[in-house]
């Protein structure tokens, strides 16, 4: 029975439940080892995860459904892998492009440190293109997303609904496009140009989209100035506009009364 009669859980079918979650993680994390010490590419089977794990191909299939299923768990591991790695480093800290080349800096190291696991995780068997890498890149874009609408709002901008609206599909295909410039140069046989020179070229390129979009806003963003240092400035002006209201109304003549006639 999954528990007892009073209702609460049964204790065996819990150790039961924990046990079927270490021992599948005990798989993937098998793969894993496989892949990483594999080229990028490199055919695997699943022969290697078992004995790597030290089970058999049975065992591994009592957790898996199929293959398909165990390619799906190891890509959503090495993504949340990669997401771990990225997702500190989208922070309001610094300038905007130390800010911009700090997350593309941490996806490129990623993946020339881990060149077959890259591999693996682009691969994308999903009949509606939501493998697990879309879905990393689609929760990156999110916290991206969050990050600016914050700053719009803490610069107090003015901005349409429409503007705000559509910060969501910019930001969501302008971190698809860093992915994608990464992924390309991974692709190729010689990772050329060096990685420092990608970083830089890519960090230059969302730049100059983010400063052609501020300027639009009547933002005049400038590349060696630190966020911290922008917002204290936006606050500073808008505490001077409520002191100017403020005196403007102080200043303003008493209003007449007059009594009855």
């Amino acid at each position: 029975m999954a528990s007892t009669e009073r209702g609460r859980p049964d204790g065996r079918q819990a150790r039961w439940d924990r046990h079927n979650q270490e021992r599948r993680q005990q798989i993937i994390d098998a793969a894993l080892a496989v892949i990483e010490a594999g080229e990028p590419g490199a055919e695997v089977h699943v022969q290697q995860y078992a004995e790597q794990a030290g089970l058999s191909r049975t065992v591994i299939y009592r957790h898996f459904a199929d293959r398909a299923d165990l390619d799906r768990a190891v890509q959503t591991a090495i993504v949340e892998g990669l997401a771990a790695e990225l997702l500190p480093a989208v922070t309001l800290d610094g300038t905007i492009p130390e800010i911009v080349g700090r997350v593309v800096r941490t996806y490129v190291d990623w993946a020339t440190t881990h060149p077959a696991l890259h591999h693996v995780a682009e691969q994308d068997t999903s009949l509606d293109g939501s493998g697990p890498l879309q879905q990393g890149i689609e929760r990156i874009a999110a916290q991206v997303v969050e990050v600016i609408t914050t700053a719009v709002d803490l610069l107090d901008l003015e901005v349409s609904e429409d503007e705000r609206a559509a910060l969501d599909p910019l930001v969501f295909g302008l971190v698809g496009a860093v992915f994608g410039a990464v992924r390309r140069w991974m692709a190729k046989p010689e990772q050329t140009p060096p990685a420092p020179l990608l970083v830089a070229l890519t960090t230059d390129s969302v730049w100059f989209i983010l400063q052609g979009h501020a300027r639009s806003l009547g933002l005049e963003l400038r590349s060696d100035q630190p966020i911290e240092q922008l917002l204290e400035q936006a606050s500073a002006a808008v505490d001077a506009a409520a002191r100017v209201e403020t005196s403007d109304l102080v200043d303003l003549p008493p209003a007449r009364v007059e009594g009855p006639r």
